[in-house]
């Protein structure tokens, strides 16, 4: 066990520290996919709005960037009533969903940013050699653009890590993630300093990871777009 289960010598403890790491694992399956997920889309989407003519593009943009002041407590009721009629309340389905539609707006907007300054020069010759879209997407865009997706995945990352009430509306007790069972702690085991602390220490360790691994692409990607020329 993470925390030395057979050391607490108290079955209280021991259970805490059993559901501790229940909801490590938990988070982990939680926020991975509700990380990856958006950034795939949103690159699409970032892509299309920046090399790609079609009709309604500056009208859709519009409603993107619109769609960023949206606080997603407007929206949870009607996304919990479509979730119990359709079988996905309490799944993780249903928070990986809810996650990238409440992180899809800024994820493509970052993106965006990043991908519309890229030499136009070398999508002309990927054209004239005959490469389409999917080819352009795949062999250019994606290698060109990884600053900006460590820099999305970095923010998309932490505020899921973090994140309570999309959890505990969705899934419920279902499946308890960890800053909802650190929040439960605090009440239940108050005096119990020693699993309060292990739990906010790991909470704090797993996104500080995340953060290093990426941090030399943060700036640069957070950059990207604010200089023209």
């Amino acid at each position: 066990e993470i925390f030395g289960v057979g050391g607490l010598g108290s079955d209280g403890n021991t259970a805490s520290s059993t559901n501790i790491n229940k909801a490590i694992v938990n988070t982990i399956i939680m926020a991975v996919p509700s990380t990856v997920i958006p950034i795939f889309l949103a690159a699409l989407a970032a892509y299309a709005f920046a090399w790609m003519n079609f009709p309604g593009r500056k009208w859709l943009f519009m409603v993107l960037v619109a769609l960023l002041v949206v606080p997603l407590q407007m929206s949870l009721i009607p996304i919990l009533r479509d979730y119990n009629a359709l079988g996905l309340n309490g799944t993780f389905l249903g928070v990986w969903l809810a996650n990238t539609g409440f992180g899809l707006p800024l994820a493509t907007y970052l993106l965006y940013n990043y991908i519309v300054t890229l030499p136009r020069e070398v999508f002309e010759s990927a054209v004239m050699d005959g490469a389409s879209h999917p080819v352009m997407f795949t062999k250019l865009v994606v290698p060109l653009s990884f600053p900006a997706f460590a820099s999305f995945a970095i923010f998309q990352f932490l505020w899921v890590w973090n994140g309570v009430l999309i959890p505990l509306v969705f899934l419920g007790d279902n499946q308890v993630v960890l800053p909802q069972h650190i929040l439960n702690m605090m009440g239940t085991y108050a005096a119990n300093w020693t699993l309060l602390t292990a739990g906010a220490f790991v909470s704090m360790a797993i996104p500080l990871a995340v953060f290093i691994g990426f941090q030399r692409y943060f700036v640069r990607g957070m950059l990207a777009g604010s200089v023209k020329g």
